[in-house]
């Protein structure tokens, strides 16, 4: 018996949790505008969103009306397609759907080429489309990924998704690099994306192999990495998300959570040859396909039990997320934040981390206080006290929440506290600390000194304070 109340799409019996009277599930209703249809996803979706508690669902829902009506292009590894969470991964795309996000499926086929020319004796030129493609190769390619495909489309519909091959890339050939002649490499010259958004329009979700056709009806074979970042881009979607195996992605986990198109360079500059080739392909795709106007683009490992709802509807996520925009802001705080910081602190302050600070205290000095925030939700916070006849500020009431330690937020914050000093004239911070002395000298570049360092004013307010904190100071270049 399938368990009642689901949310996906389709014909739709009526739900035993009872329905309004334009046919919504009545319990499920803030999720998802979509008609009911009775089948796993509920209990997916159930497990996946309300096996948590409630700070964690609040977290949840304020994702949900921001993709409503978006396109996430999830790109699928060959492996990943071929592990037992595989079915999973399903269900995630299910859930997705139900909540009215439109979803496109590029696969990669490396990994079923390369078997699939092993069972037949045919030695290939290159499997995963990066290389030379010769005759052989392209018809094993064609097999093994047309093959892959259908595999897909037959998961899709055990989940009650409609789903469509689209031979919706334009290619043509690579040509001749370096003296060598790629042969049926291809580079994807365009995308069909009025056929894509006509079957994302209807519900449909279009399945896309790594194959292209030129004009003359000529197959080429494409990197799926390559197409993924054509077909986001063509679609203007919201996100792309690559579920990579767990090789590529265990490398993956050295990366910090978030990056910006100019940390990838920098990492690939630094970093790069220590790397797998198919984690440099995802990254170097990741900035290209920001550059082109894609927001988020996630790695993730596709081994993972709903590693695709967990990156998607959570702040932090669990894999790596390249973005093009300040997905992380640092700001002033307004008057209608103060709550919020004094709600983020609290916690520290009772354990005597930070000193007390009140509402009107904050808001007798607001200009200093700034906050970082993440997708709009603060997160951490800092402080900025100027002393101008010293030439000296001071970095206070340095702040992360315990969801978000050790991800290098602090070291943020207190760079961008020695800019904002530095634009201001000063010469010099400072800082109190009673259990921080260590982190502000080891991340922050602080030495301790004397009370002597402080300002008369400030000095006089550390002797009356009684705390005894640790002085440390800071020389600005």
């Amino acid at each position: 018996m399938r368990p009642q109340g689901c949310l996906s799409f389709g014909r739709s019996p009526r739900c035993s949790l009872g329905q309004d009277r334009n046919g919504y599930c009545r319990f499920t209703r803030a999720l998802a505008p979509a008609k009911i249809h009775c089948n796993a996803t509920f209990s997916h979706l159930f497990h996946s969103l309300f096996t948590v508690n409630v700070a964690d669902l609040r977290e949840i829902l304020q994702y949900v009306p921001k993709f409503r009506g978006k396109t996430f292009v999830v790109a699928i590894d060959g492996l990943v397609v071929e592990s037992e969470n595989f079915s999973n991964i399903l269900l995630d795309l299910a859930v997705l759907r139900s909540l009215n996000i439109k979803v496109a499926i590029v696969h990669g086929a490396s990994h079923q080429i390369a078997r699939l020319a092993a069972e037949r004796g045919v030695p290939i030129s290159n499997a995963d489309g990066t290389g030379i493609v010769d005759a052989p190769t392209l018809q094993i390619s064609i097999d093994a990924a047309i093959r892959l495909t259908n595999e897909i489309m037959e998961g899709l519909s055990a989940v009650d998704l409609r789903a469509a091959y689209a031979n919706a890339i334009i290619a043509h050939p690579a040509g001749i690099l370096g003296g060598v002649d790629y042969e049926f490499s291809g580079r994807v010259e365009r995308v069909d994306f009025k056929a894509l958004n006509l079957l994302l329009e209807e519900g449909i979700v279009p399945v896309i192999p790594p194959m292209g056709f030129d004009g003359e009806g000529r197959t080429f074979r494409v990197n799926s990495d390559w197409v993924a970042v054509e077909v986001a881009e063509a679609l203007r979607a919201s996100k792309l998300i690559y579920l990579a195996p767990p090789t590529i992605a265990e490398t993956a986990q050295e990366l910090p959570r978030q990056l910006s198109i100019s940390e990838i360079e920098e990492f690939l500059k630094k970093r790069g040859a220590s790397h797998p080739a198919g984690t440099i392909s995802k990254l170097e795709c990741a900035a290209r396909a920001c550059r082109q106007g894609v927001p988020r683009v996630h790695l993730l490992d596709g081994s993972i039990n709903e590693a695709l709802l967990a990156e998607v509807f959570s702040n932090e996520g669990i894999g790596t997320m390249v973005y093009s925009n300040e997905y992380q802001q640092i700001r002033r705080i307004f008057k209608k934040d103060v709550r919020g910081v004094l709600s983020l602190i609290r916690q520290s302050v009772k354990s005597e981390e930070l000193v007390r600070r009140s509402r009107t205290e904050i808001l007798e000095h607001i200009e200093d206080y700034w906050v970082l925030e993440i997708d709009k939700n603060p997160t951490a916070c800092v402080a900025l006290h100027a002393y101008p006849e010293a030439r000296a500020g001071e970095l206070a009431c340095l702040y992360v929440s315990k969801n978000h330690e050790n991800q290098g937020y602090g070291r943020k914050l207190m760079k961008f506290v020695e800019n904002l000093a530095k634009e201001k004239g000063m010469t010099h911070l400072f800082a109190l600390s009673t259990q921080a002395s260590h982190y502000l000298q080891q991340k922050g570049g602080f030495r301790e000194a004397k009370a002597e360092v402080l300002p008369a004013a400030r000095r006089e307010k550390y002797e009356a304070s009684g705390r005894n904190s640790k002085i440390l100071i800071k020389a600005l270049a």
